[in-house]
């Protein structure tokens, strides 16, 4: 499996102690299936002087995890998000699920251009949707209260006619 994870890329952790922390990748292991997050993961390390004019100190420094508690966050529309593969102008480009934005630097003008077509008509196309929707609720409300009216006048004249029987059973016995 290739990693679609690349140096520079900004990442998401979505899992461990770091969980939520955004950070850019500092380098990629692939054998190891590990990436370098930039202030993920801090480590401390206890460096002993190992000559007589060297400091014995405690170092703090970012060490690797696994490649697959990161997400990618996309720069066009700020999420992460999963990975998807697509081919512009003959070449196989990383391009973001969710907004069909180029995550790879050299095509981002060209899958931009698409994004944002597509996030335009999907905001046409909700407007037209809610008219529907609206419309649609108010005939069904019009007759929903048409049919309350005419059970609350049978609720009503079913208990006049059953008041009006329970008087004369009651004499009766």
């Amino acid at each position: 499996m290739s990693n679609t994870v690349k140096k520079g890329d900004t990442v998401l952790v979505i899992t461990g102690k770091d969980k939520g922390k955004t950070g850019k990748v500092l380098d990629v292991f692939p054998k190891d299936n590990k990436v370098l997050v930039d202030g993920v993961n801090i480590v401390t390390k206890h460096k002993k002087a190992r000559k007589q004019n060297e400091k014995s100190e405690i170092v703090k420094k970012t060490a690797p995890i696994n490649i697959s508690n990161v997400m990618v966050v996309c720069g066009t529309c700020g999420k992460a998000t999963r990975v998807a593969h697509k081919e512009i102008n003959g070449k196989k480009v990383r391009v973001c699920k969710k907004c069909s934005a180029s995550l790879d630097k050299e095509f981002v003008k060209a899958t931009k251009k698409e994004a944002k077509k597509n996030i335009a008509s999907a905001k046409a196309e909700e407007p037209a949707k809610a008219k529907k929707e609206t419309s649609a609720k108010k005939t069904t409300a019009k007759a929903e209260k048409a049919v309350e009216t005419k059970t609350t006048k049978e609720a009503s004249t079913s208990t006049t006619k059953k008041s009006t029987k329970k008087p004369s059973a009651k004499t009766e016995a």
